[in-house]
């Protein structure tokens, strides 16, 4: 099944308006926002854990990346909670489960076969700095390789601001909101930009956090052949 697979196109899609499809593990449902191939394909989706809900034992051997949007996230490495940042990379294995409820930003299958690195990380525990040349913004890196650049961005209150295009551009605001083109982006909107777009956001009164990553749209097919 294809989901938003045509990787040359702008996508902007708003969490809470797509509706939750049941997973085959009683408890977990996920909104879909792009998947190419099978059901153990590249995709990127929001997932929901009711209280009491679990995964049972996998290995991701084509890694898995998330960010726990809301409550605790939990397995046998550890209980992660709201802003929290993981990568278990390709050929790791855990037993996901929730015992209050979470809901969870997440990747799969989309790393280097390669790569051997994780990470486990708290938004909290991240020093912010302030970038060059960008007023009004601040971030808080994630995970940067050759591949990609990981990271949580803050920008200020009715700041104008441009990401440069890098080998595509995905974020996902995660509190506040701010305008891009014709669309208002507010919490757990999820935009996509192509490779060859960059993007110039004004943003909005409460300022906004977003979650960015930029360079892995040049990988998209390489990843799926592999």
């Amino acid at each position: 099944m294809d989901v938003n697979a045509d990787f040359s196109q702008r996508v902007v899609l708003h969490g809470p308006e797509i509706d939750w499809i049941e997973t085959r593990m009683k408890g977990v449902k996920r909104r879909m926002l792009d998947r190419m191939g099978a059901e153990s394909g590249h995709a990127t989706s929001i997932v929901s854990y009711d209280p009491d809900s679990h995964f049972s034992a996998h290995v991701h051997t084509g890694g898995e990346e998330f960010i726990v949007l809301d409550g605790v996230f939990q397995d046998e490495h550890g209980d992660f909670p709201t802003g929290s940042y993981i990568r278990n990379p390709p050929e790791s294995s855990h037993t996901p489960g929730s015992d209050e409820g979470c809901v969870i930003f997440v990747k799969l299958w989309q790393f280097d076969p390669k790569d051997r690195i994780g990470v486990k990380v708290s938004f909290d525990n991240i020093e912010a700095v302030k970038v060059e040349g960008r007023d009004g913004v601040t971030i808080k890196p994630l995970f940067k390789d050759e591949r990609e650049d990981v990271r949580l961005e803050e920008w200020s209150a009715g700041q104008e601001t441009i990401l440069q295009d890098n080998g595509g551009i995905e974020l996902l605001v995660l509190d506040g909101d701010f305008k891009e083109g014709d669309d208002t982006l507010k919490k757990h909107s999820w935009l996509r930009i192509p490779i060859g777009s960059s993007l110039k956001a004004t943003v909005g009164d409460r300022g906004a956090k977003v979650w960015v990553k930029t360079g892995h749209l040049r990988f998209v097919k390489k990843d799926i052949a592999a």
